[in-house]
């Protein structure tokens, strides 16, 4: 049985899912057509219900259920791991409400993470542009906006570029709610059935576990999708957003998601 499976190029998701799609576990029969795209262009995916199995960004989840469900293995979810807000120049901190709201702001894709995060931590900006998250610190450091939203290896070069942190929107939800920060998760179609998707939720854990076993050793599947990167840079990638809830979400993780979704129906019914 061949499925479609959606995540993005970068190394923690090639290092989540290595050993699954290049046959270096027992796939039990299953095989995948994989698509490699951007964490936004997976999320407009899921909403037309393109892929059997994808990577989405959790701002996305309350869209896409009635579609798909939620698996327990190969997301991102943690502490510490949230975006950043970032600007070229320092803001006084008992300012940045007033400043935030007066910027042109780019976001990482409309039904990110990071803009339900940013929405959350500033609710009247208005002034967004959504950008492919790689975007987002050549518009900063151009003048095409005044911050940006950024995820991912981002977090590792923004300072090198002599960009300047504004808040963390990782820390403000923490510190706001006391969960773990869900950025992405994955997520099987209704039409490939709850056993087949079981099936693969356990074949995600054992894909994570075996590469586990063998970090910090980085695979060439790994690098040929992060060419920019030095190794240094993806063993920080995946040091961030692969853990154990990546392994399985458990209680604490389901909580987190559990939240998110109540924050995005109040955000989006404040918003309306």
């Amino acid at each position: 049985m061949k499925l479609s499976l959606g995540f993005s190029p970068c190394p923690n998701d090639t290092f989540i899912f290595d050993a699954l799609v290049n046959k270096k576990i027992d796939t039990e029969g299953l095989e995948f057509d994989v698509q490699l795209e951007d964490v936004q262009t997976l999320n407009e995916w899921a909403r037309d219900g393109k892929l059997d199995l994808s990577k989405i960004s959790y701002g996305v989840l309350p869209l896409v259920l009635s579609e798909y469900q939620l698996l327990n293995s190969g997301g991102a979810l943690g502490k510490g791991v949230g975006p950043l807000l970032i600007s070229k120049k320092e803001i006084d901190p008992t300012k940045l409400q007033d400043t935030v709201n007066n910027y042109t702001i780019a976001v990482p894709g409309v039904n990110t993470t990071a803009h339900l995060l940013f929405s959350m931590a500033f609710p009247n900006a208005k002034q967004k542009t959504f950008l492919v998250f790689n975007e987002i610190e050549d518009a900063v450091l151009s003048g095409k906006v005044d911050a940006g939203v950024i995820i991912h290896e981002n977090r590792f070069t923004y300072q090198d570029k002599g960009l300047v942190k504004l808040m963390d929107l990782g820390n403000y939800w923490e510190q706001q709610l006391q969960v773990p920060i869900p950025l992405g998760g994955i997520v099987a179609h209704h039409r490939i059935g709850t056993e087949i998707a079981a099936k693969v939720d356990r074949l995600i854990r054992k894909s994570v576990e075996f590469a586990f076993s063998n970090y910090p050793k980085l695979t060439d599947y790994i690098r040929s999708h992060a060419q920019e990167m030095s190794e240094d840079v993806m063993r920080k990638h995946i040091d961030l957003y692969v853990n154990n809830f990546t392994i399985d979400l458990g209680v604490e993780g389901k909580k987190a998601v559990d939240t998110l979704v109540e924050v995005y129906n109040k955000i989006v019914v404040s918003t309306e």
